[in-house]
Order: C-alpha cells, then sequence, then structure tokens
C-alpha cells in the first residue's frame, strides 16, 4: 500500500490499515527510524489506577479499619482513662 507525503509532512494511513490496527481518529503514535525503515507503532495509554488493580488480595475494609482504630469511643472508658469516677 503506497500514501503520499504533503507538503505538512503528513501522510494519509491506508483505510484498510487503519482498521486493522484499531487506528481512530486520536491515536497516538510513535515512530522510529530503523535500518532505513520508517516504523510507526500505536501507543497503548493506560490509566495509572487500573494497573494498580489486583495487587492486594481483596479484604474487608470495615473489618480491616476497626482493627487499626481499635475500639469506638465510649464515655464511660475515657473517663476510666482519665481518672474521673463516674
Amino acid at each position: 500500500m503506497k500514501s503520499i507525503l504533503g507538503e505538512k509532512g503528513q501522510v494519509t494511513i491506508p483505510k484498510a490499515l487503519r482498521e486493522s490496527l484499531g487506528l481512530k481518529p486520536g491515536s497516538e503514535l510513535e515512530f522510529e527510524e530503523r535500518g532505513g525503515k520508517l516504523i510507526a507503532r500505536r501507543v497503548l495509554r493506560v490509566d495509572p489506577l487500573n494497573e494498580l488493580l489486583g495487587i492486594l488480595s481483596q479484604m474487608n475494609v470495615d473489618a480491616a479499619l476497626g482493627e487499626l482504630r481499635g475500639p469506638a469511643w465510649r464515655a464511660d472508658l475515657d473517663r476510666k482513662h482519665r481518672g474521673h469516677r463516674g
């Protein structure tokens, strides 16, 4: 397949190649020269938050927070810790 380089250095990628590679308007391409050939590679953007999915095992968040925070505040316990008698 051929395409002609325009005055501004732009080239049209043939439709069959765009479709087979899943290129759509706004797709980002990376170019490199290798051995006298121009290589174009589609850049796949990955959401950094999606990269974190699955690295931790599933857990009961409420139970974990309860363990980290300790028991809930209670006035009767607070008085005992401060030396108050009630």
